[in-house]
């Protein structure tokens, strides 16, 4: 999904060690640092070594959290909190109606600063192609936590066809959504946009 600085704690579970709030609190300084950059500097002149220095962080460390430079921009932790929160939800609520009180929970919850880098991460999304590319190369590993949760609370398989369809179908609405609102971030809010496009799923994908 498209980081801001949430909590990785998940409902029902321990709070993170000190090692886990260490790991994210380096990896929240490299982001920051990255994004400043982006913003001064451009995507593409911000090399990895320069994000480090900003992050007063080695270079492989760097590379020890995020493989690849693109991965600044899209490893994030929304995707944990999406499952935790379909976990969370009364049973036989309907899908959609379980991934609308979710999702929009979520963004209420996100500070005005961080919606701001949201903005920004959003934007190189859209506006860099190598960005973009990766974007699809992780497409996977989001509908397979996404599936994995609807999966346990409907009692099937990960791999079953309409999990998946609807795992993929959810993630691609809420990327329209947030594509919509970094076009016009003041117009409309992205909770009113993500309602949208649940509803839109709500009814069946009809038009």
């Amino acid at each position: 999904m498209v980081c801001a600085r949430i909590s990785a704690a998940t409902p029902g579970k321990p709070k993170p060690g000190l090692r886990e709030r260490k790991k994210l609190k380096t990896r929240q300084a490299i982001r920051r640092a990255a994004f400043r950059l982006f913003a001064e500097r451009g995507y593409d002149a911000t090399p990895v070594d320069r994000i480090a220095a900003a992050a007063e962080v080695s270079p492989s460390t760097v590379v020890r959290y995020f493989p690849a430079k693109e991965d600044i921009v899209l490893t994030d932790e929304y995707d944990a909190l999406l499952a935790a929160g379909i976990r969370a939800r009364p049973t036989d609520e309907p899908f959609v109606e379980t991934l609308r009180h979710v999702t929009v929970g979520i963004m209420r919850d996100i500070s005005a600063t961080d919606r701001g880098e949201l903005v920004q991460r959003i934007r190189l999304i859209r506006d860099v192609p190598a960005v973009r590319g990766r974007t699809a190369e992780l497409t996977a590993r989001h509908i397979e936590t996404v599936s994995t949760a609807l999966a346990e609370r409907a009692g099937r398989p990960a791999d079953d066809l309409a999990i998946r369809v609807v795992s993929a179908a959810v993630l691609a609405a809420l990327q329209e959504a947030m594509l919509r609102w970094a076009g016009d971030h003041e117009a409309t809010s992205p909770q009113e946009l993500i309602q949208r496009s649940m509803d839109v799923l709500a009814r069946g994908l009809t038009l």
